[in-house]
């Protein structure tokens, strides 16, 4: 008799720990409280990219939805080395070494990619977001290539599709209350309409507690719970508070979270009735090509610290800690071109003047001469002996300030100005659970829970003061295939 394993949840990490299971042998049925039209949790609203190690063009090939894409033949993709990947998570660890679920998320993104091509979920370069065209050639950076065709709610569909097709069952408006167990070992589960469904495995796949705004108080502290929510309203910690009440360990940064500048004038939970390309248009991440002010009118970043996929995470929360929880993206006429299709939207927030003077006194909120003490102070310390290249970290930066901005600085000179409201929005928690590397859930002592296992948001120590962008997917799928697999096992 096949193994009866429950999934709760059915995003990302949820559908592949089901296909994962269903490929062990086990009859699984997926649990989600949401209606049809809301399930998929916060895979529906990412743009779809992931980030994985690899060695080359040939590594990518096998994953593309259209191999016969013309522009592959002038695209140089690059390689991103298992090493590269290992930096780039350091980078935002401050200081802790490489966790074992880093470790994980390194070791098996290309094989867990590869794994998703065989069950038809397929991808398409990146050209819009991650590319700059140079010298004929499509370029890309920042280690970041593949995406879902139609984003997330494509991966969502292609993922759903490969589960449905292996036999899989998906019960829509199924809340789970809690976890039943016969003394340490998980039974089942029970919903919230009373309905007890018993299982030989559980695994909890729903997402973090960034939609809890008491939670993010109680958890988090700070101003969390000021943030706009930019993701699925369903992810309320419910699978957190289950696997607590049973004994599960905390772990990782509990006050952590992935953030992003947003449009300040957004509503929470917005984007999912758009269209693909526009579902991540109320985010706002251009501002390497510009500066960002706050209501004192003071810069509070290094815009052009790094590529933007390797800092919006952090400078979302910095634009939250500012007075106010807002600031001032500025921009003038010579980057235009190069803003992200979110600046054109047709509901993004914005002022617009010909002179930097008119500009300013257009920015609400803020003080206005400390900003024409801020760019003056910024356009007179603006190296121009150094070319500006979007391409790559061009070292075009400013000498002379406190606070610099170290790669494509240039001189606010040039009319009609721009600038964008934007506060801080929250994607995911990085806190969660401690799961082993199986996938199961270990108690305080260290044991692992008999019956319950963990993927997705769920698990902590994946990601601490930051993440590459494209690897919260990636860790979906690496601990989803875990999980799944070891319940069916």
């Amino acid at each position: 008799m096949s193994k009866q394993v429950i999934v709760v949840g059915s995003g990302n990490a949820a559908l592949c720990a089901g296909i994962a299971a269903l490929e062990g042998g086990a009859d699984v049925l997926m649990l989600e409280k949401a209606d049809e039209a809301l399930a998929g949790g916060n895979t529906k609203y990412t743009a779809g990219a992931m980030r994985f190690a690899y060695d080359g063009a040939d590594d990518l090939m096998p994953l593309l939805k259209d191999p016969d894409d013309t522009r592959l033949k002038v695209t140089d993709f690059g390689g991103y080395t298992r090493a590269k990947f290992a930096d780039d998570l350091l980078m935002f660890n401050g200081g802790r070494p490489l966790s074992p679920e880093q470790e994980k998320l390194i070791g098996e993104s290309l094989s867990a990619m590869q794994w998703l091509g065989g069950h038809g979920v397929k991808f398409e370069p990146i050209y819009s977001r991650q590319s700059f065209e140079k010298d004929g050639r499509h370029v890309f950076w920042g280690g970041l290539t593949l995406a879902a065709e139609n984003e997330g709610v494509g991966l969502f569909e292609m993922e759903r599709a490969a589960f449905e097709r292996m036999g899989g069952r998906i019960r829509f408006e199924a809340p789970v209350k809690s976890l039943n167990h016969e003394g340490d070992r998980v039974t089942g589960v029970t919903l919230e309409d009373g309905e007890a469904i018993e299982a030989d495995a559980v695994v909890l796949a729903c997402g973090g507690f960034e939609a809890n705004a008491e939670l993010r108080r109680d958890w988090m502290g700070g101003h969390w719970d000021k943030a706009k929510v930019r993701g699925t309203p369903m992810n309320t910690g419910d699978g957190m508070v289950m696997a607590r009440d049973l004994g599960a360990q905390t772990y990782g940064l509990v006050d952590g979270c992935h953030a992003t500048p947003m449009d300040l004038h957004m509503a929470d939970y917005g984007g999912l009735d758009l269209p693909a390309g526009e579902r991540k248009n109320y985010r706002k991440i251009c501002y390497f090509l510009g500066v960002m002010v706050n209501a004192e009118g003071q810069r509070f970043v290094d815009e052009g610290e790094n590529f933007r996929n390797y800092t919006y995470a952090q400078f979302g929360k910095a634009v939250l800690d500012q007075p106010g929880h807002f600031a001032w993206q500025i921009f003038d006429a010579k980057v235009q071109d190069l803003l992200y299709a979110e600046y054109s939207f047709h509901d993004a927030h914005f002022v617009e003047a010909d002179t930097l003077d008119g500009l300013i006194e257009k920015l609400d909120g803020v003080d206005k001469a400390g900003v024409r003490e801020t760019l003056a102070a910024y356009n007179a310390s603006v190296d121009e002996s150094v070319e500006f290249d979007p391409t790559t970290l061009d070292g075009k930066g400013t000498k002379g300030l406190a606070l610099p901005k170290s790669n494509w600085a240039q001189k606010f000179d040039t009319g009609p100005f721009r600038a964008y409201p934007v506060t801080g929005g929250i994607t995911f928690t990085y806190g969660g659970i401690k799961v082993s590397g199986t996938g199961a859930v270990l108690d305080d002592g260290g044991a692992p829970i008999t019956g319950l296992f963990a993927a997705g948001e769920m698990v902590g120590g994946v990601f601490f003061e930051g993440y590459p962008g494209g690897s919260g997917l990636t860790s979906g799928t690496v601990f989803g295939r875990t999980a799944g697999a070891s319940a069916a096992a």
